[in-house]
């Protein structure tokens, strides 16, 4: 099964269920190396942000099945602050001493040029090292954006972007993908998209990605998926989107390839 939807009992069952749904411990058991990527793009807490509770069961999950190391990953987007900030908020420094995990703050990482003459907006582009040597497990929030549509897995890979090459002056960190969101976020996801993705669409964000009504009803789910595209459109059908009116979500012969985004990583 490519992706699962499960009903949200508590995040260490609900977790371990949808993971299993789609066979992914199968598929961690002869990992190396994994990247837990929440989206912690500000201080701001659930469902803002993602709940620290959310990955530190996949992180339980994780270690369960295979000997990898594994990390927990993020570079915020807040001009006001650094990640650490967010780490420490939100709880995240007190889980991976706990856990005994490495926090690495993306924003600072080593980064490597990669380049794809295919992508629209960023024909080369500068990824952390790290996002090429782990397997990387996207864990966004479920929420409405008001650049994109929807703030999905493929949107929480903004996270990898070093700010000395996307930010621009008094915005935020990222601000270079916002003047042409949907093609930006198809270009990020060509150099690298997600191995593994899982929504926490236990709440929901009806309206605006920072703020705004909850969905009410709460939505109740966990969404886990090995294929990000489809992730995402079920996360925007959630959400009560079409997501054939969402570009990003829209293939095209370039970015897409058999349901799932093309990699093509050069240097």
């Amino acid at each position: 099964m490519a992706a699962a939807v499960v009903e949200f009992r508590s995040y260490g069952e609900s977790v371990k269920e949808a993971l299993d749904s789609i066979g992914a411990a199968e598929v961690l058991k002869a990992l190396k190396a994994v990247m837990v990527k929440p989206n912690l793009t500000q201080a701001s807490p659930f469902p803002i942000t993602t709940p620290v509770a959310i990955c530190e069961a996949i992180v339980a999950y994780v270690r369960a099945c295979s000997g990898a190391e594994v990390v927990i990953a993020e570079g915020c987007g807040a001009i006001s602050h650094e990640t650490g900030k967010s780490f420490r908020d939100l709880g995240y420094t007190d889980a991976a001493k706990r856990l005994g995990v490495r926090l690495v703050d993306l924003n600072n990482e080593k980064t490597v040029k990669l380049t794809n003459p295919a992508c629209r907006v960023f024909p080369e582009f500068h990824l952390p090292e790290i996002a090429l040597s782990h397997y990387i497990i996207c864990v966004p929030v479920l929420k409405a954006h008001s650049f994109s549509k929807i703030t999905g897995t493929m949107k929480n890979m903004m996270g990898l972007a070093p700010p000395q090459h996307y930010s621009e002056p008094g915005h935020w960190k990222k601000a270079k993908f916002h003047a042409r969101m949907h093609e930006a976020i198809m270009d990020l996801n060509r150099y690298r998209t997600p191995d593994l993705s899982v929504v926490d669409a236990t709440v929901g964000m009806a309206e605006f990605h920072l703020g705004g009504a909850h969905c009410n009803p709460p939505v109740n789910r966990i969404v886990a998926g090995f294929d990000p595209v489809e992730v995402d459109r079920i996360s925007a059908e959630l959400l009560g989107f079409e997501w054939k009116k969402i570009p990003h979500l829209v293939p095209d012969s370039i970015a897409y390839e058999s349901g799932r985004l093309k990699q093509e990583r050069s240097r």
